[in-house]
């Protein structure tokens, strides 16, 4: 009879075979994602590395993108999984989701299309659950000065907001703004809400000299724009 190997803690391995060593030695590109998600969580239990630990938790979830979003109940089935360690992970994803829009924000891209803006948004937006708006503010080179988070929750809760996004906008010195959201039930057609919005919206920047150029609705991997369908 074979006898069960018991699992080997990482710092027994050779040196070269150490996530954190291999990272500092060649870079973060030539780990496996068991690799990084096991640098995020430091140790693993007894009897189980970290690298055994990420590889269960990337075995439940299949990919950083499904991890994005969840909450305490869907860790809650993993061994050895504690509060700090989710925490560390989902720090983790939520930072590489916003470097993208950082990225292009220091960078003052162009907007040339519904689709540039798309670009940039839909990673924050496709999977969550509640629905979130963000507004992109414009020179009047259609450069991007800055994108913000500006309300979360249905549309209807977001009328208030238009105010504030227009002062926001004066603020930065914005010639135009584009305004995006969520919709988490995966349907990107329009409410009457949305329309109502748009329009509320649109109307408080022609008083202040402040172009709405689009309204994008994200919903998936599908969006809806209300420039592309000439309803702006």
């Amino acid at each position: 009879m074979v006898k069960e190997r018991k699992a080997t803690g990482i710092k027994t391995w050779l040196e070269d075979d150490r996530p954190r060593e291999k990272l500092l030695k060649k870079g973060a590109g030539a780990l496996s994602n068991s690799e990084l998600l096991a640098i995020l969580l430091r140790t693993g239990t007894q009897g189980t590395s970290a690298i055994d630990l990420a590889r269960n938790i990337l075995k439940k979830f299949g990919t950083f993108r499904n991890m994005a979003h969840t909450d305490s109940r869907d860790w809650k089935d993993l061994k050895g999984l504690g509060g700090a360690k989710i925490a560390h992970i989902q720090a983790a994803l939520e930072i590489g989701r916003r470097y993208r829009q950082d990225d292009v924000s220091t960078g003052k891209q162009k907007i040339a299309s519904a689709k540039d803006v798309v670009d940039i948004v839909m990673p924050q937006l496709r999977d969550l659950k509640t629905e979130l708006f963000k507004v992109v503010y414009l020179d009047s080179n259609n450069r991007i000065i800055d994108i913000s988070d500006t309300a979360v929750g249905t549309v209807d809760q977001a009328f208030p907001i238009v105010r504030e996004i227009i002062h926001a906008a004066l603020q930065k010195f914005a010639k135009s703004i584009v305004c995006a959201h969520n919709h988490p039930s995966g349907e990107s057609s329009p409410s009457t809400q949305d329309k109502k919005f748009t329009q509320d919206l649109c109307n408080a920047g022609k008083l202040m000299d402040i172009k709405l150029l689009d309204h994008i609705i994200i919903a998936g991997e599908k969006y809806f724009s209300f420039a592309d369908q000439g309803e702006l």
